[in-house]
């Protein structure tokens, strides 16, 4: 028997094809729709899926600020941050922050999802939020994305 067709092929960046998907994020629960994004920023959804290479797609995502969240999570989800001075912790509230920056909501979502090294960061990179309907991505032709 020839071993030699049993060799696993694994994906490196000339032999990864990337394609850009549009979301509209209009009355969709945050977490699910995070989760599944994240997987196919991940490439989880190709054939050729290697854990250690950049494999996933782009993803545009639009009218973040109609996003929804199940149960009491508007008003009991805090988003934390701190600025790096003493006493510099600042909380928000989910109602807060998706009334001031929407898109914020979705990229730390996703961004808690993805890897935490530099392929991680690469593959957050590939990722982009608006709050409104318009997108300056019309030019790369993107696929509708549903779930």
């Amino acid at each position: 028997m020839n071993t030699l067709s049993f060799k696993t092929k694994s994906a490196n960046d000339a032999y990864v094809k990337r394609d850009w998907h549009i979301v509209d994020a209009t009355n969709m629960t945050l977490g699910r729709m995070c989760a599944k994004m994240a997987a196919i920023l991940r490439g989880k959804n190709k054939p050729y899926y290697t854990p250690h290479t950049d494999c996933g797609d782009y993803i545009i995502v639009i009218n973040a600020e109609k996003v929804i969240l199940t149960g009491n999570k508007l008003n009991d989800k805090e988003y934390i941050h701190y600025t790096g001075f003493p006493g510099g912790q600042r909380v928000e509230l989910a109602k807060d922050l998706i009334r001031r920056r929407p898109e914020v909501m979705i990229e730390k979502a996703i961004k808690g999802m993805l890897p935490k090294n530099r392929l991680g960061r690469a593959m957050y990179k590939k990722l982009f939020v608006y709050a409104g309907a318009e997108h300056p991505h019309t030019a790369q032709k993107p696929q509708p994305l549903t779930f």
